[in-house]
């Protein structure tokens, strides 16, 4: 089933564990690990945890180091 074309003009708010992966650019056992470990808070809302877009945001800000430092 497809969703109605107007959410699909809607930008995302969160992301599942895989999906989230592929925006961070590492495999999905390591989104696990950055969870358990604290660095990365998804959402409990559903049964599966949920990654908010702007704590993806929130994570490679706080992570990343200017280059060249």
């Amino acid at each position: 089933m497809n969703a109605p074309a107007s959410s699909q003009s809607r930008p995302r708010l969160s992301y599942s564990r895989v999906e989230a992966a592929e925006i961070l650019g590492v495999k999905p056992i390591t989104v696990d690990r950055l969870a358990k470990r604290g660095l990365l808070r998804p959402s409990r809302a559903t049964r599966r945890p949920l990654y908010p877009l702007w704590e993806l945001e929130r994570f490679l800000r706080e992570t990343s180091q200017p280059i060249g430092s």
